[in-house]
């Protein structure tokens, strides 16, 4: 995902981001978001932290609940 790198780099504060945030864990929750929400990179990074914390959970509640059902 050099996008996300790029849109990282030369901002005094990254968007929705915590500085010192595992880069790892970031990619896990854009990919997340963007393949069940279908967002843009640029949605999904310009949520706060603990915003796309709260989205990543909600799906996966979902998620267990539908697996859960069959």
């Amino acid at each position: 995902m050099p996008r996300l790198r790029a849109s990282l780099r030369g901002r005094c504060r990254p968007d929705g981001g915590v500085v010192g945030y595992p880069l790892d864990r970031l990619y896990e929750e854009v990919a997340y978001l963007a393949y069940h929400f279908h967002w843009s990179l640029d949605a999904i990074l310009a949520l706060e932290h603990r915003e796309r914390q709260i989205w990543t959970e909600q799906i996966a509640a979902i998620n267990r609940r539908i697996s859960a059902e069959e």
